[in-house]
């Protein structure tokens, strides 16, 4: 039960808490927090840009990745959204039980 931290940006609070009802419906997360609004600044088609985010945290498990993906790519309205896995090497052995258990479901 490897437990992995999904990290995305989203346009808008609507279309982030969207998504984290949409993982929290299949039960592919646990929790999704959506963090306050940040502001990206990246290079995009050789231009410099800038952009009000809302950041999200997905916490799951790593079998749940190729969804949790599909469901972002389809949700979101970029053509490129960022989607980030990274890997949960330790943490409070209740709390990542917790995650597994209200993941399980989505098996």
């Amino acid at each position: 039960m490897e437990s992995v931290l999904i990290i995305s940006n989203f346009p808008d609070h609507e279309s982030a808490d969207a998504l984290a009802k949409a993982l929290l419906d299949q039960h592919l997360a646990a929790c999704v927090n959506l963090l306050s609004p940040c502001t990206s600044v990246y290079r995009w088609q050789d231009n410099i840009e800038s952009a009000a985010e809302i950041p999200v945290l997905i916490k799951t498990r790593r079998q749940h990745y190729d969804r949790v993906e599909q469901l972002i790519k389809m949700m979101h309205p970029y053509e490129l959204p960022e989607v980030i896995m990274v890997p949960i090497v330790g943490g409070l052995p209740a709390y990542l039980q917790w995650v597994a258990d209200e993941t399980h479901r989505s098996d």
